[in-house]
């Protein structure tokens, strides 16, 4: 667990259009972050 108020450690996930996005590519912008269960999804 990451304490509340620390910053997000440095991670790379595919976007839904399959690209790779960094967390650093928004570096000094506001990030909201959503998880959800894939079972949750259409696909």
């Amino acid at each position: 667990m990451i304490p509340v108020g620390q910053p997000a450690p440095e991670f790379t996930v595919q976007n839904h259009l399959g690209e790779t996005v960094r967390l650093s590519d928004y570096k000094g912008k506001n990030v909201i972050l959503w998880f959800y269960p894939k079972a949750d999804t259409p696909g």
